[in-house]
């Protein structure tokens, strides 16, 4: 018997089938020949196995591959094409690409600190702690001491690399303060319980952070956890009720401070900077003002700006926070908005680096109990009513779709959520005495539109749904596979001190 390698076979194989691929019938669709485009693009894609001089991530919270495909859609749509066929700037042949296991160490639905907490020290965390040990316990500062974890941040700042936080939430919020933060309760972002006397707030970890050089430039919300209960700076009204003003100590350590648009624009490059754009978290894109605050391209583009002074590099962690909360308000239209406000930010990011030296990441810290109903055709408002699939062409038919109850839905729903079919009634039991919202595309389409869902909650919830990642540039490949999301931590540090 003949003994033929089976590489040969296969190489003789595939060679045959691309020499038959222009007799096939279906090689002048569209489809076949962008297939090959794609498929000729990942074949070209060349690893990267520099030393990443920089590395940026980039975390749209709550937005898990289910509210991604929505965004998708949604800014396809806004472009004036159908939608289901648009590509998000992160999601190209030149980017890698992995699904993320986001569970918490003693969580299957997980939190934003500890899903944060493991993308910055590569280490699953416990729900609702930063960055300590697998031996705390949520809200007993008695056990920080002795689990406190070593941060990415504060590895490269060892390295000489400058470290910067963009985020549309709280500067002191979850994803963020995972950056720098090591707590025993997500929540102690201006104050901890007294009998906690060698906690610190998450505030004035931040600010010691700055002191230290640890971090260099942070721009977000949440002024309120910086200053004294009643004092005010710009949109901000303090509430820390031990009297520390954590603004006038950042300045007196020599950092810039800026409250708006016009403050932000006049930030100089040589000195640490402080932007707290609002008393909580930052507007919505759809509800922000230019002269207020910045959009979250505009952060991103200052920061990556400042912190490229640096000759040894940096770390950057972009953040775009809202989007996770619109999805607990059962809104979906806000959180698609700021869910393309974060893909321009992304756009923003690889126009301005060279992914010869630096490292994107593109990701989520959790998915929502989001979901999408069928069977809807092509091009359907992703933000509106089910439209029937038509019989000819490629657009929705003019028909909606209709439940058994003989009324129209949402493409989007939640599991849980604010906009629940089923209310309360005065003797504690919940029913739907008149059934489902008879909606119009109008109803639905509105940018207060809640979405209907099936379980009451005052706030949607987190899921347990994998979430993706997108890498380029050093050990982006990586990236690959299904990987736990501490994984990505060791991308990071094996892309800063390859040899």
């Amino acid at each position: 018997m003949k003994f033929v390698s089976i590489s040969v076979l296969a190489m003789t194989a595939a060679t045959s089938a691309f020499a038959q691929d222009t007799q096939l019938p279906q090689a002048s669709s569209d489809w076949f020949t962008a297939g090959q485009d794609a498929i000729q693009a990942i074949i070209d894609r060349q690893d990267n196995t520099n030393r990443a001089k920089n590395v940026i991530v980039l975390v749209a919270d709550g937005n898990g591959v289910g509210t991604n495909y929505a965004t998708r859609v949604f800014a396809g749509q806004q472009e004036g094409k159908l939608g289901e066929e648009h590509v998000l700037p992160y999601e190209t042949p030149q980017f890698h690409s992995a699904l993320i296991k986001t569970y918490n160490i003693n969580a299957q639905t997980p939190d934003s600190a500890p899903t944060a907490g493991a993308l910055n020290t590569g280490v699953k965390q416990r729900f609702n702690l930063i960055n300590l040990g697998e031996n705390a316990i949520h809200d007993d500062c008695t056990t920080e001491a002795g689990n406190e974890l070593t941060t990415f941040a504060e590895i490269v700042s060892d390295m000489g690399k400058s470290v910067g936080i963009v985020s549309t939430a709280r500067v002191t919020h979850a994803t963020p303060a995972a950056v720098y933060a090591k707590t025993a309760n997500r929540n102690w972002e201006s104050e901890v319980p007294a009998e906690c006397e060698t906690s610190r707030d998450i505030a004035t970890q931040l600010i010691d952070a700055m002191d230290a050089g640890t971090i260099d430039l942070v721009m977000g919300g949440g002024g309120r956890a910086f200053l004294p209960e009643g004092e005010t700076l710009g949109k901000s009204t303090g509430n820390r009720t031990d009297g520390t003003n954590l603004v006038e100590r950042a300045k007196d350590m020599g950092a810039q401070v800026a409250t708006d648009t016009a403050s932000f624009k006049a930030l100089a490059d040589d000195a640490p900077v402080l932007a707290l754009f609002n008393n909580s978290h930052m507007d919505y894109e759809a509800d922000r003002a230019d002269d207020e605050e910045p959009s979250l391209a505009d952060m991103t583009a200052s920061a990556i700006d400042y912190l490229s002074q640096n000759e040894d590099g940096y770390y950057l962690e972009i953040e775009a926070g809202r989007v996770d909360h619109a999805n607990h308000g059962g809104n979906a239209r806000r959180a698609l908005i700021d869910g393309v406000a974060f893909a321009d930010a992304v756009s923003t990011a690889l126009q301005m680096v060279d992914p010869a030296e630096t490292l994107v990441i593109v990701t989520a810290d959790h998915e929502h109990s989001i979901a999408f109903n069928g069977y809807c055709g092509r091009g359907s408002d992703i933000t509106g009513l089910c439209y029937d699939v038509a019989q000819e062409g490629i657009a929705h038919s003019d028909d909606l779709v209709l439940a058994d109850d003989g009324k129209p839905y949402s493409i989007i729903g939640y599991l849980n959520g604010p906009g629940a079919v089923l209310m309360e009634q005065q003797d504690g039991t919940f029913a739907a005495p008149e059934g489902r919202a008879d909606l119009s595309q109008a109803d639905a389409t509105d940018i207060d539109f809640v979405q209907q869902s099936l379980l009451p909650k005052s706030s949607e919830s987190h899921s347990g749904e994998d979430v993706a990642a997108y890498a380029v540039g050093p050990w982006a490949h990586l990236v690959d596979g299904t990987l736990e999301q501490n994984v990505l931590f060791h991308v990071m540090h094996h892309a800063v001190t390859a040899q």
